[in-house]
């Protein structure tokens, strides 16, 4: 197994994405630590996680709480001995659908500084504890609005390019001691939008609204593969990029884009 004996923390494990995050990593033989906002959603992701073998701690936890975060993960070190995975996965409270030019200034800057904010106090958190060991990967997830110009998307491609940023910069800083930080660049996950019951989506652009299928048709019509990033996709490459076989990678991308977004 690629992180057997290994220790992760996945903040906003309740929501589908970081669910599927902490049962990759439980599936390869890591212990895992779970945290979010809703006690309810963190029990159904130990139950999936127990599904497949693994076993999660759960806490409810506020990533944009400074004190919480820190006190969080001094719990998790304080309990395993050790923390060699920190994956950040909570929501941003994106607003999309409207133009920049009537958004209201609070709707833009919401999953900006959510999505800094978290991670910045996770990613140092997990630093402060990594670097005295001079081992340790922190991980982030992002997707092709931070690259491809789409229209009616808020803050979400600058939340998303901020947080690219913000890794390399914590990339450089770390790595002399020992700790890498990456990311997993996306499509956008359509098992994870399908989950809201929305019958219409904003047009993106297009001229009117989509239903989900026509929204999964215009997403896949911009990649060279005529795919999108799956959630079993996202959980095999967080696993291997956490992985020792990920070790020659940091203030990198892996790209589960499809071509969407080719790497220069």
């Amino acid at each position: 197994m690629l992180l057997e004996d290994k220790v992760a923390v996945v903040y906003g494990a309740g929501g589908i994405i970081g669910r599927a995050v902490a049962c990759a990593f439980a599936r390869e033989g890591a212990r895992v630590f779970i945290a979010g906002r809703t006690r309810q959603s963190l029990d159904a992701a130990a139950g999936e996680i127990s599904a497949v073998g693994g076993v999660a701690d759960v806490a409810v936890v506020d990533a944009l709480d400074e004190r919480a975060v820190e006190q969080h993960f001094a719990t998790v070190v304080g309990t395993a001995g050790v923390v060699d995975i920190c994956f950040n996965a909570i929501s941003h409270g994106d607003v999309h659908g409207s133009p920049l030019l009537t958004m209201p200034l609070d709707d833009f800057m919401r999953p900006i500084v959510t999505a800094t904010r978290s991670q910045f106090l996770t990613t140092r958190a997990a630093a402060k504890h990594m670097t005295e060991r001079r081992t340790g990967v922190i991980m982030a997830i992002t997707a092709t609005t931070s690259r491809q110009s789409i229209q009616e998307v808020g803050g979400t491609g600058v939340a998303f390019d901020a947080i690219e940023s913000q890794c390399r910069q914590w990339a450089a800083e770390l790595g002399p001691l020992g700790v890498r930080v990456v990311w997993l660049l996306t499509t956008g996950i359509p098992e994870a939008f399908h989950l809201d019951g929305a019958q219409l989506l904003p047009g993106y652009g297009t001229g009117s609204p989509m239903t989900p299928d026509q929204h999964v048709k215009w997403m896949r019509d911009k990649t060279l593969l005529g795919g999108l990033t799956t959630l079993a996709d996202l959980g095999a490459a967080a696993a291997w990029l956490a992985s020792d076989a990920g070790r020659s990678m940091t203030a990198a991308g892996v790209n589960l884009t499809y071509g969407a977004v080719p790497t220069r």
